[in-house]
């Protein structure tokens, strides 16, 4: 495995009840977030969120015909203690590209278990505030409510 550069993605799942998805990370069960992954070489940030989308969560917005929003904006964090050998040498600052996409309420999660254990969909306010990450959870907060009309 090559070590990741510090930049990644952030996809702020919601749906058309206005719900927003948390998943739970294998490696710490204190930690709920939004899908998040690193941006490979060769990778712009809306090709990593929309892989990252569908390799956390099983959701393929391509196959739904869903877009995913870019929200053309970049949150910086220290990158955790925990975390650090996963990065190049020197790495302590990550730069995170904020996404986000409305899926219907009937879409299926499905995790992959070796870096999810659980899910939840959540109001906007429980979701802000289980989510671990500061950026995570002012995100949550910014979304705005989702368009799909209800069925």
């Amino acid at each position: 495995m090559s070590l990741r550069k510090p930049y990644s993605v952030l996809v702020v799942i919601y749906n058309d009840n206005n719900e927003f998805l948390l998943i739970r990370r294998t490696d710490d069960a204190n930690f709920w977030q939004s899908v998040t992954g690193g941006i490979d070489d060769q990778e712009t940030p809306i090709q990593t969120a929309y892989r990252e989308l569908k390799e956390e969560t099983g959701i393929d917005a391509v196959n739904l015909g869903i877009t995913i929003s870019d929200h053309n904006k970049t949150n910086s964090y220290e990158i955790r203690q925990c975390w650090k050998h996963r990065y190049i040498n020197n790495a302590t600052i990550n730069t995170e590209h904020v996404f986000s996409i409305c899926v219907p309420s009937t879409t299926q999660v499905v995790l992959d278990p070796n870096e999810h254990t659980a899910y939840q969909w959540l109001s906007q306010s429980k979701a802000a505030a289980l989510a671990w990450s500061e950026s995570n959870k002012q995100e949550i907060l910014a979304m705005s409510l989702c368009p799909i009309a209800h069925t």
